[in-house]
């Protein structure tokens, strides 16, 4: 995050404080109107990143798809929408409200672009969904209540998440889908590809150096093995070793029998 860590210095007052409050204050008020409304879409409708729409001049669209929230029960709202404010809450706490806001804005780019290049429609839950695998990165033993019953980790939701994209993806049945469906993807890994590249890197190095160290240290446990009675440093780490001048070849022996054995 070189690049980041730049523009913090030079814009890092400018950012939209409490971001996530705002987000799902505004979600939830666009669910309330709608179920006000006898769950009339039509607010929805108008708000949703819809790409011809948008070159028909509703740019407002833009900006306003990130408040359409999920709709469902109100449960599963309340729950979506604790998990977005912990995860946004949670990265702007270790990030500061510059860079959170930053991810955010990538993700609302990156959606902004798919979507018109594909045509197709989007909202804001793809954003959310980055925060969430996100937050899981940095904070993978954070425990919440599943369903405000079930302790659960993080990051195993992220991993259930990260099939549920896989899956997605598969039976996305067009190309123009599989992009949709990978624009948390986008998002996550353009803040965290490099570490992940690194990672893998750093985890293959020690993974040799792990096997090799074995290996010297397995060879390095039958050093010695006396010719006579099989013993070596390992049976007994006291014992002394040496080897026969008049013997052909390399021939050990303990001490035991270096002096009274049949020369070879």
């Amino acid at each position: 995050m070189n690049l980041l860590n730049k523009l913090e210095r030079k814009f890092g007052k400018f950012y939209i404080r409490n971001l996530m409050l705002i987000i799902v204050v505004g979600n939830a008020f666009v669910f309330a109107l709608t179920m006000m409304n006898g769950w009339d879409l039509s607010l929805i409708n108008n708000i949703l990143l819809n790409p011809q729409r948008v070159m028909q001049g509703e740019v407002w669209r833009l900006i306003t798809f990130i408040f359409v929230p999920e709709v469902g029960s109100i449960i599963s709202l309340l729950f979506s929408l604790y998990f977005y404010y912990l995860a946004g809450t949670g990265l702007e706490h270790e990030w500061g409200g510059f860079k959170l806001n930053v991810y955010y804005l990538v993700g609302m780019i990156a959606t902004i672009v798919v979507s018109l290049l594909t045509g197709l429609p989007a909202t804001g839950a793809f954003i959310n969904l980055s925060l969430f695998l996100a937050f899981a990165r940095i904070y993978p033993d954070f425990q919440i209540l599943l369903f405000y019953i079930i302790p659960i980790k993080v990051k195993y939701l992220a991993i259930f998440n990260w099939i549920i994209i896989g899956f997605n993806f598969i039976t996305a049945g067009s190309l123009r889908g599989m992009i949709l469906v990978l624009i948390p993807v986008i998002n996550y890994l353009i803040f965290f590809g490099r570490d992940i590249v690194a990672g893998t890197k750093s985890g293959a190095v020690n993974y040799h150096r792990n096997q090799k160290f074995k290996s010297q240290v397995k060879q390095r446990e039958i050093l010695h093995k006396c010719v006579v009675c099989g013993i070596t440093e390992k049976d007994d780490p006291s014992m002394e070793f040496r080897y026969c001048s008049k013997c052909s070849g390399k021939q050990c022996y303990c001490i035991n029998h270096i002096r009274d054995h049949e020369h070879k």
